[in-house]
């Protein structure tokens, strides 16, 4: 059997270390009173063998080095496992696999980023191998470095179908450099998986996307390490290991059984179980091949030309997306972008005809387009992903996932409301604000012209976290000048005098209906402030408050639902305060049409806006003269 690469301490072999691992599987379980101590053991000599059996490279005292190799556990709640791996690396005390699952400890229940050795926050199962293609994707299209990246998948999450989108997209962008290991345990958790212990159905699956297939008993080490040295020699083809594994190998029993998935030792268990385990050597220690020390080239930030649009020009705020992307990356060499095979509609073709090194088409598969782009910014790149807003929620949980995962990427949602259309209500992101304002952390911006848009894609890239930006598909006049700068968390006050009897409160398409609105409504004596709340979050509290203290009536147009949207978001920032409060959003069953026909159907039209605001005057008046 091969040795370890290198160890300090006692009885050098690998079995040795998987049994050490075991133990500390069961100890740090039974401690917490809860974990997922049998899908943990189930594929110790899978990780035993990779890490310590002279296949992965990694530097533990550079852990950010960027030729390192990759693990994400996609089985999250593996992580036991995951942490004594790491404690068997010499990276993590032993003593601190005792605080697994207790308050302010990094070693939660699933990894997040609170553990700094976990490559991705995991658990919500079926993401883990899109993350994997963004970072062999950053290896080895825009890093150009050797390095490999290896996702440790349960066989229950093989039912999801973002794992077979990332099965086709690692297929097509030729990853020979991305493996995955499936621990087919057969028992998820309820009972037995799909295709329980049948390996050559995973093989015959896995094979016909486009991968090499190996299939090993997963608890033998020499055939694991066989598996793992074949990898590394395939070439233009990503590799699937398929192990046959047995759930709680080790614990004769509860080996097998069903009933014990999330479910510890107690410990009376725990001593019957270490008695049948055996001596084990606390002092053992295994480390790793080093990488080879390269590095990306290093890219210089130069200077970018501003915005260039003459005031009244009709320009979809889509397109200038598009065109922002391309104007900005000489000044952000770290930025990439993916679209999902709608990039002649989001215009982030335009950033393909200028840097078509830097783009990558994710096809119409939307989780996966989000997962491998948290993968690129795990990998330090500035991802910008774009398709229609409406099949963004496709990718919701990935979406809310990334945020455990310290993510630094832009989404940016086409398409957004009934202004739409003609392509009726199946292409309509009508819950976009919702999502997006919901983690947390976000940033949610929606410009109205094409200047605000080519300034606030300048923004998204400049800060660091994940950032929404909301586009539409029809033209609007562009009523900002090039010089004009739009800060996140800010707003615009567009119509303001001291005798203004409401405040209308508008973003995207509606700004352009409120302005209209208060042209008319200014024709008949009624004047009315507007705000452009561009940056929808953090929103501009101070002045929103004071626009709305000084007027006493607020409405607010947003072409969304009103659920989680626009309206809800200013009232929740005005609370409390003496005023009269209109929220106007879409509130019936959008259908096909001409825009303008399905602004004025849904209420948020300028003529509905205006109206809205002559009934907060008319209500007042009546109720003052009615209290005489």
């Amino acid at each position: 059997m091969p040795a370890i690469c290198a160890t300090a301490g006692k009885g050098r072999d690998l079995e040795a270390l998987a049994r050490l691992i075991r133990y500390w599987i069961l100890v740090s379980t039974t401690t917490a009173g809860s974990g997922h101590p049998t899908s943990s053991l189930s594929a110790v000599e899978l990780m035993t063998a990779l890490f310590f059996g002279c296949h992965f490279r990694f530097d533990p005292s550079d852990p950010k080095h960027p030729n390192n190799d990759r693990l994400i556990f996609s089985k999250g709640h593996a992580s036991p496992l995951m942490y004594a791996l790491w404690a068997a690396a010499g990276a993590v005390p032993a003593e601190e696999l005792l605080t697994l699952r207790k308050f302010g400890s990094p070693l939660e229940g699933h990894p997040t980023s609170r553990f700094p050795l976990a490559e991705a926050a995991t658990g919500s199962l079926g993401q883990g191998l899109a993350i994997g293609v963004g970072m062999a994707l950053n290896a080895k299209y825009v890093d150009k470095l050797p390095y490999r990246t290896f996702v440790l998948l349960g066989d229950s999450e093989m039912s999801e179908g973002s794992q077979w989108e990332a099965m086709l997209l690692a297929a097509h962008y030729k990853l020979d450099n991305l493996v995955g290991i499936i621990d087919v345990n057969r028992l998820g958790q309820r009972g037995e998986t799909m295709f329980g212990h049948d390996l050559a159905a995973y093989e015959e699956r896995v094979r016909a996307f486009g991968w090499v297939t190996l299939t090993v008993d997963g608890h033998s080490l020499p055939e694991v390490q066989t598996a793992y040295a074949r990898a590394a020699t395939s070439r233009d083809q990503p590799v699937m290991i398929i192990a046959g594994t047995v759930k709680g190998k080790g614990v004769p029993f509860i080996e097998d059984k069903n009933g014990w998935h999330g479910k510890p030792l107690s410990p009376e268990e725990l001593q019957k179980a270490l008695g049948i385990l055996g001596p084990v050597d606390e002092t053992l220690r295994g480390a790793f091949m080093p990488p080879e020390d390269r590095r990306p080239a290093a890219a210089v930030p130069g200077p970018v030309p501003p915005p260039a649009y003459t005031l009244g020009e009709k320009v979809a705020t889509r397109k200038a997306y598009g065109r922002a992307l391309a104007r900005i990356f000489p000044a952000h060499p770290d930025m990439v972008v993916l679209d999902g095979e709608v990039g002649n509609s989001t215009y982030a073709e335009i950033f393909k005809e200028a840097w078509p090194e830097r783009f990558f088409e994710m096809y119409i598969a939307e989780q996966n387009m989000a997962g491998a782009a948290l993968g690129m910014s795990l990998r330090g790149r500035k991802p910008f992903v774009s398709t229609f807003a409406a099949f963004l929620t496709r990718a919701a949980d990935q979406i809310r996932m990334s945020q455990y995962s310290d993510a630094d990427m832009v989404f940016c949602g086409s398409h957004c409301g009934v202004s739409i259309g003609e392509d009726g209500p199946s292409q309509m992101g009508l819950e976009d604000l919702a999502l997006f304002r919901a983690v947390h952390d976000s940033v949610v911006l929606y410009p109205a012209d094409a200047v605000s848009a080519e300034r606030l894609v300048e923004a998204a890239a400049a800060r660091r976290g994940l950032t929404y930006i909301r586009t539409t598909r029809m033209a609007a006049p562009v009523i900002y000048g090039p010089k004009e700068e739009f800060p996140v968390g800010g707003c615009k006050v567009l119509r303001r005098s001291e005798g203004d009897q409401a405040l209308i409160v508008a973003a995207g398409v509606t700004l352009h209906q409120a302005l209209a609105a208060a042209d008319a409504l200014a024709a008949e004596g009624l004047r009315v402030r507007v705000i452009d709340l561009y940056s929808v979050k953090p929103l501009d509290v101070d002045t929103l408050r004071e626009a709305a203290g000084e007027t006493g009536r607020v409405v607010v147009a947003e072409d969304h639902y009103p659920e989680g949207g626009l309206g809800e978001a200013v009232a929740g920032v005005l609370a409390g305060l003496p005023l009269a409060f209109r929220s106007l959003a879409v509130r019936r069953r959008p259908m096909s049409g001409k825009p303008e026909e399905l602004l004025d159907y849904e209420g948020i039209s300028a003529a509905a806006i205006a109206t809205a605001v002559r009934e907060l005057l008319g209500k007042e008046r009546q109720g003052r003269e009615g209290g005489r």
